[in-house]
């Protein structure tokens, strides 16, 4: 028999976990073999952590973890596998985007012997500015990240207990984690779904958070920041080589003299500006490393609520 662990990051979801709860029980819990929800408070401000206490109070495989404060999503997951038991664990989104029932399917296809379990989306039924920016982010990821993701993207994921172990050790800030997931190169699977709108409460998935996620994935797993910064810089010393020459020959050939400050402050706002950009770059690099070396923990966990058997 196998038990099956289902973390649920929550961020001011108080508007959909009993929701989430019920839909999991009449959907699901009754035909696992053996189970725990585990929820993990990463810091919400609302009466998420009240509400999940309830639930607690209704189902003894429930297991409650509350962070200190807000470290962002992918680290409260990292809290949730921390402390499963499970002999494998699925990631659950509270805002009831996904069907319950595509955990079932996850679940069987680890049983098939996969240790990864992908859940990749088949439609969304959002807006089109939104599709049109996730599915560039994406696009982005295959070129020059890693050419398995798939072309839709992935919302959760079932891994196997030796993947959660990996995890562990890497012990990894300012990354993707399904980035993580999917680098670790054990055998993988993927199963469809339609993606719905979401119905009740307001996402918290902010721009800043959304371009963090950008930055974080490429320079986590990606030389290409840095590459695109030698190629722009050999890109304008040519540039540069060329308008040289040409002048040059102009001013000898046809006596055009050579144009004088507007010319000159073009060249230099632009290379100003081009040297700024990499100096940005460098330093996103310099701080990522700066705060590894510090050895501060992605999380750091308040308080855990066991089962009650």
């Amino acid at each position: 028999m196998s038990k099956l662990s289902i973390v649920v990051p929550v961020y001011y979801n108080e508007d959909t976990l009993m929701d989430l709860y019920e839909d999991m029980k009449n959907k699901i819990l009754g035909q696992l073999d053996e189970y725990e929800l585990v929820f993990v408070d990463d810091g919400s401000g609302d009466n998420s952590w009240q509400i999940l206490n309830e639930i607690r109070d209704m189902d003894t495989n429930v297991r409650l973890v509350k962070l200190s404060r807000n470290f962002g999503e992918h680290a409260a997951i990292l809290a949730g596998l921390s402390v499963c038991t499970g002999d494998c664990a699925v990631t659950k989104q509270a805002d009831l985007q996904e069907d319950s029932t595509l955990i079932l399917e996850m679940y069987e296809k680890w049983k098939e012997g996969n240790k990864v379990v992908l859940a990749v989306r088949r439609s969304r039924d959002e807006s089109k500015i939104k599709v049109f920016f996730a599915n560039m982010y994406y696009a982005v990821v295959r070129k020059f990240v890693n050419k398995n993701m798939p072309a839709e993207g992935c919302d959760c994921y079932l891994i196997d207990r030796q993947v959660i172990e990996v995890l562990e050790r890497l012990d990894e800030k300012n990354s993707s984690l399904t980035l993580q997931v999917m680098w670790v190169g054990f055998k993988t699977a993927m199963v469809y779904f339609d993606r719905r709108d979401r119905e009740k409460g307001v996402s918290r998935w902010t721009f800043a958070k959304k371009f963090k996620l950008v930055m974080d994935s490429l320079m986590s797993f990606s030389y290409m920041p840095i590459r695109t910064m030698v190629y722009m810089g050999i890109i304008f010393d040519i540039i540069a080589v060329i308008l040289f020459i040409s002048v040059i020959v102009e001013f000898f050939t046809m006596g055009t003299p050579i144009a004088g400050w507007s010319s000159l402050m073009c060249v230099v706002l632009c290379s100003s500006g081009m040297m700024m950009t990499m100096m940005g770059i460098l330093g996103e690099y310099l701080w990522r490393t700066f705060d590894a070396s510090r050895n501060r923990p992605p999380f750091i966990i308040d308080e855990v609520k066991e089962q009650d058997k």
